[in-house]
C-alpha cells in the first residue's frame, strides 16, 4: 500500500459542518436505538486550490461541536504545512500527547487525515484506491442498515428488505434471553434461506460466561461471525471465546489506532478484524492495520464509512467484507454503488465524496 510521490499541496483552511440525517432503518442495538445519524462534514482547503473531503460519524449530536473545536486546533498546528499525511499525523500526535489521542481528539485527527489523502488523490487525478495501490474493483458487501432488536416477525420483514441485492446481512442480538436471540435468528433464517450469510453482533452486551453459553448455541446455527460479544477491550476474555467456540470471533471497530489491534492479535483475541476509519486513525492508520492483518494472515473487514472504506479494502491484502450503511447517501452527490452484493470501488479522482449542498443545508444542525 505504498502511495505514489505526493504532489506539493499546502494546508490552507479546515471547515466542519454538522448535519443530522434520518436513518432509513432504525439501528436497534443492545445498548441503544439510533434513528438519526449525526455526521460532521470536513473540507480541507489547500493553497493550490484542491479541496479534500471526509466525514465523521459523531454518535451524539453534542460530540460534533467538540470535534469541530478540535479541528480548529488541528488547523492551528498544520496550517502552512505540506500535505504529507504520515508527517502531519506525527506532528498532531505530539501536540495532543498530554491530553491523549483518544475520543474526539483521535476522531478529529482521523477526519483530517482522510481529507488529506483525498486531496492528494484529487491532485494526481487518481482514485484513492489507485493512489494506495488497489488490486480489486469490487468488494463483497453486507447490509448493516437496521436489523435491530425487534419481534421475530418484524426483524424477518426487515431482513427480507435488506437482503435485496446483497448476499449477507448483519443481525444485532442481545435480547434478554438466549431463547429470544434464537427466535430472532431463526425467523430471519426461515425468511432468507441458507443463501444469505448472517453476521451476528452483540455490541458488547454479554459477560464471558453469557457469551460462552450463547456462543455454543450459535455454533449450531452457521453464522458467519460473532461480533463483539463482550467488552471490546477484554482481549483475555475474547481469547477464551476464540478457543472455546467454533464460530469466528470478530472485533476491531473499537481498536484505538493500530497499537490496540497489535495487542489484540498478540493475545489471540480474535479470528477476524474490522477496524473503524475514525478510530484506527484515518487512511494512515488503516494502512498500518492492513499491514498487521497481512502479517498475521487474518482477514480484515471495515466498520462503517463505506464510501472511503471501499477504496481502502481494495488495497488491503486480506480484504474480507465491507460493512454497508446508507447514512451518507442523502448528502453525497454520488452514493456508493452496490451491484450483485459487491461495492463498486469508484474510479473517479479522490475518495468519491462530494457534498450535495442543498441536502447539507436541509439537514444542517
Amino acid at each position: 500500500m505504498t502511495p505514489n510521490p505526493a504532489p506539493l499541496l499546502t494546508v490552507r483552511a479546515l471547515t466542519a459542518v454538522g448535519i443530522d440525517v434520518p436513518m432509513t432503518y432504525a439501528l436497534g442495538t443492545s445498548r441503544a436505538t439510533i434513528t438519526r445519524a449525526p455526521l460532521l462534514l470536513i473540507d480541507l482547503e489547500t493553497e493550490e486550490g484542491v479541496t479534500g473531503r471526509a466525514y465523521l460519524f459523531c454518535y451524539l449530536r453534542e460530540a460534533a461541536v467538540g470535534i469541530a473545536e478540535m479541528l480548529r486546533e488541528v488547523l492551528s498546528v498544520t496550517k502552512g504545512e505540506r500535505v504529507v499525511p504520515a508527517e502531519l499525523w506525527g506532528k498532531l500526535y505530539k501536540r495532543f500527547t498530554l491530553i491523549g489521542v483518544q475520543g474526539i481528539v483521535r476522531m478529529a485527527m482521523a477526519g483530517f487525515d482522510v481529507a488529506c489523502w483525498d486531496a492528494l488523490a484529487l491532485a494526481q487525478g487518481l482514485s484513492l484506491a489507485k493512489l494506495i495501490g488497489a488490486q480489486r474493483p469490487l468488494i463483497p458487501a453486507y447490509n448493516s442498515c437496521g436489523l435491530g432488536l425487534m419481534a421475530p416477525d418484524a426483524v424477518a420483514d426487515e431482513a427480507e428488505k435488506l437482503a435485496r441485492g446483497f448476499s449477507a446481512v448483519k443481525l444485532r442480538l442481545g435480547y434478554p434471553t438466549l431463547q429470544d436471540d434464537l427466535a430472532a435468528l431463526h425467523a430471519v433464517r426461515r425468511r432468507l434461506g441458507d443463501g444469505v450469510a448472517l453476521m451476528v453482533d452483540y455490541n458488547q452486551a454479554l459477560t464471558v460466561v453469557e457469551a460462552l453459553e450463547r456462543g455454543r448455541a450459535l455454533d449450531q446455527e452457521n453464522v458467519a461471525w460473532l461480533e463483539e460479544p463482550i467488552r471490546h477491550d477484554d482481549y483475555a476474555g475474547c481469547a477464551v471465546l476464540r478457543r472455546e467456540l467454533k464460530t469466528p470471533i470478530q472485533i476491531g471497530e473499537n481498536f484505538s489506532e493500530s497499537t490496540a489491534m497489535a495487542m489484540a492479535l498478540t493475545e489471540g483475541a480474535c479470528d477476524l478484524v474490522m477496524p473503524d476509519l475514525e478510530r484506527i486513525g484515518g487512511v494512515t492508520g488503516w494502512q498500518r492495520a492492513a499491514a498487521l492483518a497481512a502479517a498475521h494472515r487474518i482477514e480484515m473487514s471495515s466498520h462503517l464509512f463505506p464510501e472511503v472504506s471501499a477504496h481502502l479494502l481494495a488495497a488491503t491484502p486480506t480484504c474480507h467484507w465491507l460493512e454497508y450503511v446508507d447514512w451518507a447517501n442523502a448528502i453525497v452527490e454520488q452514493p456508493l454503488k452496490i451491484v450483485d452484493g459487491h461495492a463498486v470501488v469508484p474510479d473517479r479522482p479522490g475518495n468519491g465524496l462530494t457534498w450535495n449542498k442543498a441536502a447539507v443545508e436541509r439537514y444542517r444542525m
